[in-house]
């Protein structure tokens, strides 16, 4: 047998929201460690499409205990944020171990059983802050005929890979800034699908502080309208953030509505109208794979059963990094803050009262200690 890590708590995943999760758990000294499959912090943001911004402006960026290197009023591209996130680590000494992949993830006496590629660690409480596993494309997809190009999103990075005419597939925020890139490289662009609906530009008045009130206190779990929104955003996109539709049509991308079907190899729009593109890029979203855990975590939706991260009916299991896990803003970089203190809390609290020693009624409270 190999040998066996043993901590109070593992976090699974070194992205935005797996080291939110740590620093909070460090300022509450709750001994863990963080494991990354990727060989340096930031790859899986390094790894996106080259012209990539995030959705937010610099001051609304940053994670717990630090802001985000950049101007205020910028928005930081792909690049800087995997930079931010792996000097994150290393200047909160947060105890992260890159290469190591979870393979299982057990229930055991004292708490969970996780093997890894670099061996067993044992741990009371555990953090799942992977994120998205692998890309999600229809099965529709098999039946286009092969001389049409396909890629993912998550492939893409540049217009270079682009040949003649092109159809994006997916019309939440990504579909919609590879469409209008598309469009401005001279392709004849055409963007299918079901909008997300958009935040409304004023919303972005304030220098973006009512955006961000909105989509914290707003936009929330908290609030009927949050509760409404939530459903919506889990199952067809987030709204619009930034980027509009507006500027898609000003750049002369085409909409189409949702590809439904498969004709002589084309695809073919809801209504029946038949395009002939030579290059499909999806914008269709990730799929989540919690099949590594060897236990049911996941509901009839395919997410995970769970108040605030908090899974359902588990003594030690949570989860970061959801979309609208508690709030729009969950689903933003600066917004993993108040999830993972509330994650982080939770099990310093629980920490706390396992170790409790429960004495007689008749003993003197003064005598009440802690292990």
């Amino acid at each position: 047998m190999g040998e066996v890590t043993k901590v109070d708590a593992v976090v699974v995943g070194a992205g935005q929201a797996g080291l939110a999760s740590a620093y909070e758990l460090a300022r509450r000294g709750v001994s863990h460690v963080v494991l990354e499959a990727g060989s340096q912090v930031g790859d899986q943001w390094r790894n996106r499409w080259d012209s990539l911004r995030l959705f937010t402006p610099a001051r609304f960026d940053g994670l717990p205990g630090s802001k985000f290197p950049a101007p205020p009023d910028s928005f930081p591209g792909k690049d800087e944020l995997a930079d931010y996130l792996e000097t994150y680590g290393r200047e909160h000494r947060l105890p992260i171990r890159t290469g190591v992949r979870a393979v299982s993830l057990e229930r055991s006496a004292d708490g969970y059983r996780l093997e890894t590629s670099a061996g067993a660690v044992e741990a009371r409480h555990v953090v799942v802050a992977t994120g998205y596993q692998g890309p999600k494309v229809p099965a529709l997809a098999a039946d286009i005929k092969p001389e049409i190009r396909q890629l993912h999103a998550s492939k893409y990075k540049n217009p270079s890979q682009l040949t003649g005419d092109v159809l994006v597939i997916g019309a939440g925020t990504s579909g919609v800034e590879i469409a209008i890139e598309a469009a401005r490289a001279g392709h004849k662009t055409v963007l299918a699908g079901r909008g997300t609906g958009a935040i409304p530009p004023a919303f972005y008045a304030l220098d973006g502080k009512l955006f961000w009130f909105y989509a914290n206190k707003i936009a929330s779990v908290r609030t009927p309208i949050g509760r409404r929104m939530k459903p919506f955003v889990l199952h067809h996109g987030a709204p619009l953030i930034r980027v509009t539709m507006r500027e898609a049509l000003a750049a002369g991308v085409e909409r189409a509505p949702r590809i439904t079907a498969v004709d002589a190899g084309a695809p073919v729009c809801d209504g029946g109208r038949r395009l002939q593109p030579q290059t499909i890029v999806w914008c269709t979203g990730f799929t989540r794979d919690y099949s590594w855990i060897r236990f049911p975590v996941a509901g009839d939706d395919g997410y995970p059963r769970h108040v605030g991260g908090v899974a359902d009916g588990e003594k030690g299991l949570y989860f970061m990094g959801l979309p609208f896990q508690t709030r729009l803003a969950s689903g933003l970089i600066g917004g993993q803050g108040p999830d993972a203190a509330f994650v982080a809390e939770t099990i310093a609290g629980r920490l706390a009262a396992g170790r409790r020693v429960v004495l007689p009624a008749s003993a003197p409270a003064a005598a009440a200690t802690t292990a």
